[in-house]
């Protein structure tokens, strides 16, 4: 794994959630509180963006169909057999930075 700048802090204000494309994949970077957190960008159930979706008391829906994941864990709301991926993240300075396994 590799820690890789996706973001800038000023890009996620508390409360919200953004989609970074990097290479062929899509990551998910939310701001729950001041706690950066980062997922798959992808819903398991039909491909949606999850960093284009709505962020909750920690949990982003995804816009599709609104199945709803735990950022923290990345567990389905609704169906805890059902995750995505979760990476660390961190900042330094300005920059976020994810480790991710791709």
């Amino acid at each position: 794994m590799a820690w890789t700048k996706l973001a800038d802090t000023a890009e996620l204000p508390v409360g919200t959630v953004i989609e970074v494309e990097h290479g062929d994949e899509l990551v998910a970077i939310c701001n729950v509180d001041g706690e950066l957190r980062a997922m798959d960008g992808r819903c398991p159930h039909a491909g949606g963006p999850l960093g284009e979706g709505v962020l909750t008391n920690g949990k982003v829906a995804c816009p599709y169909h609104m199945w709803e994941f735990d950022s923290k864990t990345g567990q389905c709301s609704f169906n805890p057999t059902i995750q995505v991926a979760v990476y660390p993240v961190k900042a330094e300075g300005s920059r976020v930075l994810v480790d991710l396994p791709f």
